[in-house]
């Protein structure tokens, strides 16, 4: 438990500091005169290399069978992106940041989860991970908050001043993402872990061939995850339609923060209930809301009605996410236990980056509807497979 605690804190802190950057990136690539398409390149790259990575990171972390290092260098890899992005005049440099800050993520997070398995009784699996669900959303709700204030009082019409005024935040962004790192010095490794009593053989050929052993139903998941992930865009495209529907950028920050805020306090609750009622339903579920909501992205929408839409999307949030790692985490054969938490975001990181490009590109040709409403239909189906496929 105590390892749990120190991970959720260090995801906390990473989170504020993440977050008080994310709602500003799509704003502030128009105020640098990027048009929706270089938005879906940046978000395409940015997060397919997060996903593309998580395989690697996965496959060394088992081989290794040491976690701490590799989270700690995955941490700070996040923290030095924050400063190149402060640093930011021009798009291609915006690229090399959000680039810098996927890497890291995609090094750390499957040996960070599979710590988290490792230090969790497995009767209470779901549950443990909600608990890191919720304090990760709690500091990415904290992040979004302090940048609500911070933009405050100054003036939103596009300019320089506006832009440099996004520079300042992106730096002291840096702040809590130094005391994220810090605090993962104190985590320990898994005693019930030896690299001598163990020696996984696996690599990255040996993880893909052996795809046909693992159980059925894991298999099921993967294929109908990769097909979701095929048209699933990154969420820069929600606050950008936000934005472009004549609402702030005070009140874009302000329904994201609802969007974490609601993500954070589902998290745990919805954890527990996949103890009790299975993680395949509450998946399902997630997946039918994320269909849902982009459908309502897909009309024209008043602020309340996006106030709405991103508190759905923020459930959805809550009943996938730690859910997944936990539902992985159970299937997954145990010596290449963090490899398959890295190969489920390596298959959506292949899809990820033409899933935005071309949600960019559909933009910019036909409007935001026709994206969103392809990508709203896609996952309701997948919802559908989730529930009675697995």
């Amino acid at each position: 438990m105590f390892n749990v605690i120190l991970l959720g804190l260090t995801s906390l802190f990473t989170d504020i500091s993440s977050e008080m950057i994310y709602p500003l990136i799509g704003m502030y690539l128009a105020l640098l005169g990027a048009p929706a398409t270089v938005l879906g390149l940046v978000e395409g790259i940015a997060e397919s290399t997060a996903s593309l990575l998580k395989v690697f990171g996965g496959i060394i972390s088992d081989r290794w069978q040491r976690r701490k290092g590799l989270v700690i260098a995955g941490y700070s890899t996040s923290l030095l992106s924050k400063i190149i992005l402060g640093l930011s005049r021009i798009w291609p440099v915006v690229l090399i940041a959000r680039f810098s800050d996927r890497l890291g993520k995609g090094l750390r997070n499957p040996a960070r989860d599979a710590l988290i398995y490792e230090s969790s009784p497995a009767e209470k699996l779901g549950f443990y991970f909600g608990f890191h669900r919720f304090l990760d959303t709690l500091g990415a709700s904290l992040g979004v908050l302090i940048t609500y204030f911070l933009l405050e009082g100054f003036a939103t019409t596009a300019g320089p001043a506006e832009a440099s005024r996004f520079r300042q935040i992106f730096l002291l962004a840096s702040l809590p993402a130094l005391i994220g790192v810090i605090i993962l010095f104190w985590v320990k490794e898994n005693p019930k872990i030896s690299p001598k009593s163990q020696t996984p053989k696996n690599n990255l050929r040996q993880m893909f061939s052996s795809f046909r052993a693992l159980p059925l139903d894991l298999k099921r998941y993967l294929v109908i995850f990769l097909v979701f992930s095929l048209f699933n865009s990154s969420n820069q495209f929600l606050l950008l339609r936000a934005r472009t529907s004549g609402i702030s950028p005070g009140g874009v920050v302000l329904v994201y923060l609802l969007f974490n805020l609601v993500y954070a306090f589902s998290s745990w609750p919805a954890g527990f209930l996949s103890d009790i009622w299975g993680r395949k339903n509450i998946m399902a579920a997630g997946y039918l809301i994320f269909g849902l909501v982009y459908l309502g992205f897909a009309t024209k929408f008043t602020f309340s009605y996006v106030v709405g839409l991103f508190a759905l999307y923020g459930i959805y949030y809550g009943l996938t996410e730690g859910i997944e790692k936990a539902y992985l985490s159970e299937k997954a054969p145990p010596d290449i236990r963090a490899s398959v938490l890295g190969l489920q975001a390596f298959l959506g990181g292949v899809v990820l980056f033409p899933a935005s490009f071309f949600t960019g590109l559909l933009w910019d040709k036909f409007g935001p509807a026709v994206p969103f409403t392809i990508t709203g239909l896609i996952s309701i189906i997948s919802g559908f497979l989730i529930w009675k496929l697995l």
